[in-house]
């Protein structure tokens, strides 16, 4: 040992991995997706002569982002034939991803659902633009478009996500008092304390793959719809169950286990002091990412 420093550690893939997989993951919600991109990205990296590049973050977004179109395009068939509702894969973050607001609402279950209902150009030009500030030119290249296509798909995209995201912005402080009152009602059987924490109008969408057999397969909309079905849902388990909080992308979250496992994660949108819009992850398989906390970083 003489103290210098692994070579490997200065490789500008290592030192931008946290970055280059949160471009994959917001292009495609889903990690396990973006550790593919990744692999294969590194694959690709790995052949370039270094000397070469100029800028190897700007380079190695562009890789990224390619790969990433790439696999949007080739997961999208099996998407469409996926047993009920289709949400992005939670992931465990630290709570200090709500320290970068644009980050925070950019990888929140709420915006990485608005996302999919771009084509995948425009979602890549929208994550490159207006949560990484990536040049026009930059993002023309990665997606293979001039500068002027960019901008006119930019700002189509910005329109369609402003129609959709959330009606207003909610402080973090706010949105954990809220989900908290949530977790306690819910953790205690208190059906009247989740009435009133919940929107009248609230909309509830659950994720499980087909694989859960109790699990809603259609979103329910009201208040009185969701609560009845939680309510027959506890009546139905003979072990007991257990609510606790937890962060998942960057923002307060719901975790329920029964008889000690995890069977979900609920993640929440909160307007005006009440949730209206409820994100259950239910599938085993995307539950999986979970089991430890990942870096998202801009």
């Amino acid at each position: 040992m003489n103290g210098s420093p692994d070579p490997a550690s200065e490789d500008p893939f290592v030192v931008h991995r946290g970055l280059l997989f949160t471009v994959a993951y917001e292009i495609l919600g889903s990690a396990a997706d973006a550790e593919d991109v990744l692999q294969e990205s590194w694959l690709r990296w790995a052949d370039v002569d270094r000397g070469r590049v100029h800028d190897p973050r700007a380079y190695l977004v562009r890789i990224v982002t390619r790969q990433s179109l790439n696999q949007l395009r080739t997961v999208s068939r099996r998407r469409e034939e996926y047993v009920g509702p289709w949400l992005p894969e939670p992931l465990l973050t630290s709570p200090d991803v709500a320290d970068d607001v644009v980050l925070a609402e950019s990888v929140s279950l709420a915006m990485l659902t608005v996302l999919e209902t771009l084509t995948p150009t425009e979602r890549a030009v929208f994550v490159l633009r207006e949560v990484f500030d990536v040049p026009f030119d930059e993002i023309a290249d990665a997606v293979d478009k001039t500068a002027a296509a960019v901008r006119q798909i930019a700002h189509r995209a910005r329109d369609h996500v402003a129609a959709r995201r959330p009606r207003m912005e909610v402080d973090v402080s706010e949105h954990d008092r809220v989900v908290r009152r949530f977790i306690a009602a819910l953790d205690s059987g208190d059906m009247q304390g989740l009435m009133d924490v919940l929107a009248p109008d609230v909309v509830s969408t659950t994720d499980s793959g087909g694989l859960v057999r109790h699990a809603a397969r259609r979103p329910l909309f009201g208040a009185d719809r969701v609560v009845a079905f939680l309510r027959g849902s506890i009546a139905k388990l003979d072990i007991a169950y257990r609510v606790s909080a937890m962060t998942v992308n960057g923002r307060l979250a719901a975790r329920i286990e029964v008889g000690g496992v995890l069977m979900a994660a609920v993640s929440f949108e909160v307007e005006d002091g009440r949730i209206s819009r409820v994100f259950s992850m239910a599938n085993p398989r995307k539950l999986e990412a979970l089991g430890a906390e990942t870096l998202l970083v801009r």
